[in-house]
């Protein structure tokens, strides 16, 4: 058991995914958290990140391609994440949509949901790439609400590459320009963890200010947190 709890503390260090598992265990990250449940917890943002520092050692290791073809290869695990997100929400849409309601279960959540991506659906999947938990569950949602199938895909795509590539270039240009980067890597993972989590945690308390306790009723704000979540 302590084993296990060990490697699961070691997934959610950037630092040492890249330095043992090297690249094929970044896809399998990646993959697993734009598309599983398991996989919230999992460092996406720092995780890219930290790949582009690293970017010499990762081409290395795989056949001393490019660092283009390696961004290439984690935004398709990016998109196929998400699209085996979609895949499930779409299969199990039908049983939530018969599912009673419960504490944690509410079938109001599931008619916002659809308002929120009949409305905002390209929007809601592209920049849920760039928030933590979100990025988990937003193709999911999409795929219980039935969001249409081409639409849902370009997104996905634009999406996965955009935050692939802008999270990987990052790193990549900032440790050429500060060559002691690696150094200071636990302080960068914080303030990267702290930047992409901030906004969730202020739609979440702001979502709760803005609800009616005294009628019951919610704001639109609110909804689209609980839609989206």
């Amino acid at each position: 058991m302590d084993q296990i709890l060990e490697f699961f503390k070691h997934l959610i260090n950037p630092s040492w995914i890249i330095e043992h598992g090297g690249l094929y265990l970044l896809l399998a990250i990646i993959f697993a958290e734009t598309g599983l449940f398991i996989g919230f917890f999992l460092p996406g943002d720092s995780l890219l990140f930290v790949a582009g520092i690293y970017s010499e050692d990762l081409c290395r290791s795989f056949f001393n391609v490019p660092f283009v073809v390696i961004m290439l290869l984690i935004a398709i695990a990016g998109v196929l994440g998400n699209m085996v997100g979609f895949w499930f929400g779409l299969k199990s849409g039908p049983i939530m949509f018969k599912k009673k309601d419960t504490f944690f279960f509410k079938q109001r959540h599931l008619h916002q949901a659809h308002d929120f991506f009949v409305k905002y659906g390209g929007g809601a999947i592209f920049f849920a790439r760039f928030l933590p938990i979100i990025r988990t569950f937003a193709p999911i949602v999409a795929g219980i609400v039935q969001m249409d199938r081409k639409k849902f895909m370009l997104y996905n795509i634009i999406g996965s590459f955009a935050w692939v590539f802008s999270m990987m270039l990052a790193g990549h240009y900032l440790d050429k320009l500060f060559p002691t980067l690696k150094n200071h890597l636990e302080l960068i993972i914080l303030v990267i963890v702290l930047i992409t989590t901030l906004p969730v945690i202020i739609k979440l308390i702001s979502g709760k200010v803005k609800s009616t306790p005294h009628t019951g009723e919610e704001t639109e704000s609110s909804k689209i947190t609980d839609s989206t979540l």
